[in-house]
């Protein structure tokens, strides 16, 4: 009778732990739908193949946060879906290149390594077609991932992101393998300072680029490369034919990509050979060709297709010949232009930098909170929808768990009958050694008090958070529905107001219990601080590391930190497990 009870009893408490997980977790068809649902709500104002989408300018601050809270919640229903391989790998390259595009590399990088390690564990899932199409975005997606660590400075990692893309395309028999060779070496150019690495690169991909694919534009792009170097060397004679015939070339040349001329890179080669041909005292050959960048300058900016920075580049090669040529008066009205448009650009390039910048700190505080804010309301209807059920198990299992005890203590109680004349016949000699087993019984008791304890305080501080976010729900709620979603709140926080008490009496119920582990503890190893004690204590009790870090009001990473210092003051070898030694004491 009590193995059936026992094996019924099992059954059920496997099944509710299943049963939540099917009411909580999206199935792939559903997550598919929400992030469909997601990304029509982000569409209505920044359509994902609008331009402007990926320009920090595009957004205010009210719209940047909204939209980075839909992006994440997006993201994170994506990891829910299935079937749909080439829709999820483009999806991650999409975020990707949306956050490197509005200036978040660290989350740009996060993207692309989703994208590489989806990848290996679904080609096989991708036909021949799309495994071809994703060639060119794999070996891009290289570069981006280069360029994103290299703006954080973690340069080691660039280059291995390098390195690994020039390899991958070497058998490509496309622009891409020239194309990150160069790459490779624009990062000794701009991020190492190393011109001769950087060279040796630029030379190595223009050889290849001009026997594959001589009417390529990266051809140009190569060039101004090399021609960069000489002139930082000050090799101007060097540099000048470089610039002559990028001049010529990107008159005529266009993109692979946008199917038009690339104005800014014209209007940059001809200020760069004006720049040079000024440098060389070659005054007439400058004049001529300034003549014809000024008309290219002139007629580009009636259409507005000239960027401040293009202007930029022009105004200075105009005034480093107008004072070559001892023409005073126009070139200091030139450097006064220069002066005004620099300023102006520095201004809107510092008041952008440091208005993302504030905006990044602040999402990367609050990111865990926006990764857990998945369509909340049809969330909850769904569990409301299940809740008679779930009670009804509950109630069940409470009422077995009862009915086990019940059998448990009678078959005890009828054993301790029949050994009752014999026990009292021990106890007389046995009596010292009882009252020990008795205190040691009574201490393990606490400790499994005091863990239950503490896993229901880690419980009440997750509440606790779920309160904040439901304070965001009632910022956004019409008038009709605040006062309703008040007064809840009001309620919610009123039924949890004591967690900071049961903090207090956790630590001061532990440290009670603990009082004799503590005494050897701080005998053997002096050096300990009060945190790094109690730390052993939560050890010993077996709680885990994610409560303990809840206890203790600190994040996991801090907790691993916390344990490595403790290993170093313990003097633990790298084969000693701390849990096992501190368990052990």
């Amino acid at each position: 009778m009590l193995k059936y009870y026992t094996s019924f009893l099992f059954v059920f408490i496997i099944a509710i732990p299943q049963l939540w997980s099917q009411i909580t977790m999206p199935t792939s068809e559903t997550a598919f739908r929400q992030y469909e649902q997601i990304s029509d709500s982000m569409a209505i104002a920044f359509p994902d193949n609008a331009i402007r989408t990926f320009r920090r300018a595009s957004f205010s601050d009210a719209e940047m946060q909204k939209y980075l809270s839909l992006h994440f919640k997006r993201l994170d229903v994506l990891n829910h879906i299935e079937g749909h391989t080439k829709f999820v790998l483009d999806s991650y390259l999409h975020s990707g290149n949306w956050f490197r595009e509005v200036g978040f590399p660290k989350e740009s990088i996060k993207s692309y390594l989703d994208f590489f390690r989806y990848y290996e564990t679904h080609e096989n899932e991708l036909t021949s077609i799309e495994r071809e199409g994703f060639l060119e975005m794999r070996s891009y997606a290289r570069s981006i991932l280069a360029e994103s660590y290299a703006k954080l400075g973690l340069l080691d990692s660039a280059a291995l992101q390098h390195k690994t893309n020039i390899a991958f395309s070497k058998n490509l028999n496309y622009i891409y393998h020239p194309s990150s060779i160069n790459n490779y070496g624009l990062f000794f150019y701009w991020h190492k300072k190393d011109l001769d690495s950087a060279m040796y690169f630029f030379k190595r991909a223009y050889a290849l680029t001009q026997a594959k694919f001589p009417k390529h534009t990266l051809n140009g792009s190569i060039r101004d490369n090399i021609a960069d170097i000489y002139t930082e060397q000050q090799s101007y004679d060097d540099a000048l034919p470089l610039y002559e015939e990028n001049f010529k070339f990107f008159k005529t040349a266009i993109n692979e990509k946008t199917l038009a001329k690339d104005i800014p890179r014209l209007i940059s080669a001809g200020a760069q050979l004006v720049s040079t041909q000024t440098h060389l005292n070659q005054l007439n050959a400058a004049q001529q060709n300034f003549k014809a960048l000024e008309a290219i300058v002139d007629f580009n900016e009636t259409k507005a297709n000239v960027t401040t920075s293009s202007k930029l580049e022009f105004l200075k090669a105009k005034e480093l010949l107008l004072r070559t040529q001892n023409n005073i008066s126009e070139a200091y009205d030139t450097a006064r232009l220069i002066t005004h448009v620099s300023d102006s650009l520095q201004e809107i390039s510092n008041y952008a930098d440091k208005k993302w910048q504030e905006e990044l700190n602040d999402i990367t505080i609050d990111k865990i909170e926006l990764n857990f804010k998945i369509d909340r309301i049809q969330k909850e209807n769904m569990i409301k929808s299940q809740r008679t059920k779930l009670w009804f198990i509950g109630l069940l299992s409470s009422i077995f768990i009862i009915l086990l005890v019940t059998l448990i203590i009678s078959r005890r109680q009828h054993l301790t009958n029949a050994k009752n004349k014999q026990l009292l016949a021990e106890q007389k000699l046995e009596n010292s050694a009882l009252k020990v087993e008795q205190l040691n019984s009574e201490i393990k008791s606490k400790e499994r008090d005091l863990s239950d304890f503490a896993i229901k305080l880690t419980q009440d501080q997750d509440w606790a958070k779920s309160l904040a976010e439901q304070l965001e729900v009632i910022k956004q709620a019409s008038s009709a529905d605040r006062a309703v979603l008040i007064n809840e709140l009001d309620t919610a926080i009123s039924n949890k107001i004591s967690v900071d008490g049961d903090t207090q009496e956790f630590f001061e119920r532990l440290d009670k219990l603990s009082d004799t582990f503590y005494s050897e503890l701080t005998k053997r190893y002096p050096n300990l601080s009060k945190n790094e004690i109690r730390l052993c204590s939560l050890i010993r009790l077996k709680i885990e590391s994610r409560s303990i870090a809840t206890l203790q009001n600190i994040t996991l990473a801090s907790l691993n930190t916390s344990r490595y210092r403790l290993r170093k003051k313990l003097n633990l070898s790298e084969d000693t497990d701390l849990d096992f030694f501190i368990q052990n004491l």
